[in-house]
């Protein structure tokens, strides 16, 4: 159903309003899907108080029960699933079936983790008291998500609330709606009660001061940039709401001289343009010794040329378009900025030629990259690498925390003392050695500094919608 989800019923806009749904890769409208605003997010945060203390109640084997059916029905059909995806984010289809596959793991992780919501008897310093701990849910969640993992950046969280016992108003991007409508799907399907989970897709500006504003939500959970993110700090400061949140990220990728150019470099072409760049841990600075750096910049140069570019569905497309025009205007951008400010163009910059439509952009190489450059400081989002030279350890991880983010970062290295050394010294929350994938379902991913708020995945993931509870007993 290609409409909004509330209590249990699906439902157009009140107000009418309607949003097209773009495919990235034609520039062409797929559908058009309903696009609300405050009275509809008011209907579905009452609809999501009303269900709350029967689904607080219901017992984590229960819930469990459900999520796991989530999870099964996102395997089965993930290939039909990917369709949607492909079609209204542009990824290549091995990404977007990879990404209901993976995203399916949520459901079925925390339907277990669940189950080990423990607390704990805390010895008393008097003989005449009992204290023990326990957690339970928080209330109602909003949920705002980007568009860049339209399935997974949705399974991450929504899993995590309902398992812990709370009920959620989600609000997916408008860019990417179609997969969230058909999560939720699976979700009715599974046998979720009515009013649990609630889909809004409206302004993203009036929903989220709606959720501020009202005292039942609890919390709220946001992944997207780190502007919109001080603006709920500062909103959340006046009703106490309490938040996490996913923000931007500029990661950086050290790569010492003891490796092995050639693989290095082809694989750091692939991690680069994984989802055209639009992944908010994408290895995005790389600094490389200066003995290696001139093969380097030579060798993924030549890789970040041969990858191909074009619509998803065509055979052996490896890199799909942008999500839309104004994300690849800001890549340009920072690229024209970078080479106004000294950077080198080696390969790409520019849109591909055989390409008349859609948001493409080509796997784009800068070297000569310096601090004051953009492509050093802002978040890029999009297929583009800088790389500069360093000449030791510790100028490379000067530069590497060089920067207001704090997500995700990378370093390759054979030498045990050099990975223990850097990886430390980091100030990143998550530090990948000698590898592109750094997080699992089962590991907490959260940033440092401007990169956000909280955790998500693991079993901190849970705790982030469960509050704890002192209960004392004195007089014994």
């Amino acid at each position: 159903m290609q409409k909004n989800y509330i209590n249990g019923a699906w439902l157009d806009a009140l107000n009418g309003g309607t949003w097209p749904v773009i495919n990235p890769a034609t520039e062409q409208t797929i559908t058009t899907v309903p696009f609300g605003g405050v009275a509809d997010v008011q209907v579905a945060i009452d609809a999501a108080v009303a269900a709350f203390p029967a689904w607080k109640n219901t017992n984590a084997w229960q819930r469990a029960d459900i999520l796991k059916k989530v999870a099964d029905l996102m395997r089965t059909r993930s290939k039909e699933l990917a369709q949607l995806t492909i079609a209204e984010a542009g990824k290549p289809m091995p990404e977007a079936n990879g990404e209901w596959v993976v995203a399916a793991q949520f459901f079925e992780w925390y339907a277990e983790e669940a189950k080990r919501n423990y607390g704990r008897v805390i010895p008393a310093s008097r003989n005449n008291k009992r204290m023990s701990v326990i957690s339970q849910p928080i209330g109602v969640v909003g949920i705002v998500t980007a568009w860049n993992f339209p399935v997974w950046n949705l399974c991450r969280v929504w899993a995590a609330a309902l398992a812990a016992g709370c009920t959620i108003v989600a609000k997916p991007s408008e860019y990417t709606p179609l997969t969230a409508m058909a999560l939720m799907e699976l979700l009715v399907e599974a046998g979720l009660p009515a009013g649990v989970a609630n889909l809004v897709l409206g302004d993203a500006a009036a929903i989220g001061e709606t959720l501020l504003a009202r005292p039942e939500v609890r919390k709220i959970h946001f992944v997207g940039s780190t502007r919109v993110g001080k603006i709920l700090l500062e909103g959340a400061a006046k009703t106490n709401t309490k938040l996490s949140l996913e923000l931007g990220g500029n990661a950086p990728c050290l790569i010492f001289p003891d490796v092995n150019v050639e693989a290095v470099a082809k694989s750091a072409a692939v991690a680069k343009t994984r989802n055209c760049g639009q992944v908010c841990v994408s290895p995005q600075r790389f600094l490389v010794h200066e003995e290696i750096y001139a093969s380097f910049v030579e060798r993924v140069s030549h890789y970040m040329t041969q990858l191909k570019v074009g619509n998803s569905l065509d055979e052996g497309t490896q890199i799909g378009p942008l999500i839309n025009a104004r994300q690849r205007e800001q890549v340009e951008q920072i690229v024209s900025n970078s080479i106004a400010q000294g950077a080198h163009l080696n390969t790409g910059g520019q849109r591909p030629a055989h390409l008349s439509k859609g948001y493409f952009f080509a796997p784009t190489v800068l070297s000569e990259m310096t601090p004051e450059q953009a492509i050093f400081r802002k978040e890029v989002f999009g297929p583009v690498m800088g790389i500069m030279p360093f000449a030791n350890t510790e100028e490379a991880i000067a530069l590497a925390n060089d920067t207001e983010y704090g997500l995700a970062s990378y370093l390759w290295t054979n030498d045990l003392r050099t990975s223990i050394k850097v990886s430390e010294a980091l100030e990143f929350g998550i530090v990948g050695i000698n590898e592109w994938a750094a997080h699992a379902t089962e590991a907490p991913f959260g940033g440092w500094k401007q990169s956000g708020l909280g955790y998500e995945c693991g079993e901190e993931g849970l705790q982030e919608y469960l509050e704890k509870k002192l209960v004392s007993v004195g007089d014994l």
